[in-house]
């Protein structure tokens, strides 16, 4: 398959909001900056919809912030509620767009042409980013371990955190035996696909189950939805573990993932090198940028917990508004000037020129029904 470089390197994590409305501010209308998502012909107005991954809402703050200030009279309303969720509202036309940090199955791309016409969505990469493993263990604010650990602890195998294999991992660092509580996502989640497909494929003699973006049921343990619930729940217990955006994790213990010889920390600049090992997801529609990250990898520098937040569009729209509208919008989020601005406030790692001018060519083919 082909490989696909996506990114450079970005700046600092940041604490990301739950949900956003953003409104127009003082541009001129009929004028509009093209860095913020309009062109110089004219500027956009109305409403956007969309719903789906939290991992991405800091980001979409930002986007929708500038996106408004650009463009007088538009606005851009964003629910955090799941990938899954993100998902099922595009493709039953309960929204205009969606974030998925999971592209759309081959399924669910037959089941969009109900709603979106007769070639039905596509997926275009709009933000790349850490899954951090992070914990709340007294006196230890780093640690370092493997694959088979990880799956091992989330697997309910490794109940105490002074256990061997840990220890072995963390020469001279102090262990207390205080018991580990896993903590996972209730809904469904790409964070949590994302990461049941690391664990399914770095780790597959310890974790059995296949990649899903629902937590498997023979390891269920404490729960919470999204994001901010997993990591709420983490920070009030003591010894508890979860995956989370590395993002949200302010505040947590921090573990570095074994690759190769080497342990790598969750930064953005390693979420990129991550990046530059995907493969295009064959059998896709041209203007589909759906791509696979290996999980394998040991290239130094490289975190194989990562994730890529997938934007979800219609390839047709019921009105000229709209469909204006979801380009513009489209169009600045991936932008080189859009990946930076979620990278100053979100900490993700900017797609490669190369990946944004594929999503600007994508996102241009959008049509009116």
């Amino acid at each position: 398959m082909k490989a696909l470089r996506i990114g450079q390197t970005a700046a600092v994590l940041s604490v990301a909001a739950l949900a956003l409305t953003a409104c127009g501010s003082n541009s001129t209308a009929g004028t509009t900056s093209s860095a913020a998502g309009g062109t110089s012909e004219a500027a956009v107005s109305g409403t956007l919809t969309g719903t789906g991954a939290s991992s991405v809402g800091a980001a979409m703050v930002a986007w929708a912030e500038e996106f408004a200030a650009a463009n007088s009279g538009a606005q851009v309303n964003y629910t955090e509620e799941g990938s899954g969720a993100g998902r099922t509202g595009l493709i039953d036309g309960k929204v205009n767009f969606a974030a998925s940090d999971a592209y759309l199955t081959d399924e669910e791309l037959e089941a969009s042409k109900a709603t979106c016409g007769p070639d039905g969505a596509f997926d275009v990469p709009i933000y790349v980013s850490p899954i951090a493993v992070a914990f709340n263990l007294e006196g230890v604010e780093s640690l370092n371990l493997d694959a088979d650990t990880i799956a091992s602890i989330f697997s309910g195998k490794i109940t105490a955190w002074n256990d061997e294999a840990i220890a072995a991992l963390n020469p001279g660092v102090t262990l207390p035996d205080t018991k580990i509580t896993v903590v996972h996502r209730n809904d469904k989640s790409g964070t949590t696909e994302n990461f049941t497909d690391y664990l399914s494929q770095a780790a597959p003699k310890v974790w059995t189950e296949e990649k899903s973006g629902d937590w498997p049921t023979a390891f269920a343990a404490e729960s919470a939805k999204g994001t901010s619930g997993v990591v709420e729940t983490v920070a009030k217990t003591a010894g508890a573990i979860t995956y989370a955006d590395a993002s949200r994790t302010t505040g947590l213990g921090i573990a570095s993932v074994k690759v190769g010889e080497e342990f790598s920390a969750p930064t953005a600049e390693g979420a990129a090198k991550a990046a530059d090992t995907a493969h295009a997801v064959e059998g896709r529609a041209d203007h589909d940028i759906a791509f696979d990250l290996d999980r394998t990898s040991t290239e130094a520098g490289v975190y194989p917990v990562s994730l890529v937040t997938f934007g979800l569009f219609c390839s047709s729209y019921a009105d000229q508004e709209t469909a204006d509208l979801v380009k513009a919008f489209g169009t600045y989020i991936t932008s080189a000037a859009g990946q930076e601005v979620a990278a100053a406030d979100a900490g993700s790692s900017p797609l490669s020129a190369e990946l944004t001018a594929q999503a600007a060519e994508a996102i241009a083919t959008i049509s009116v029904k």
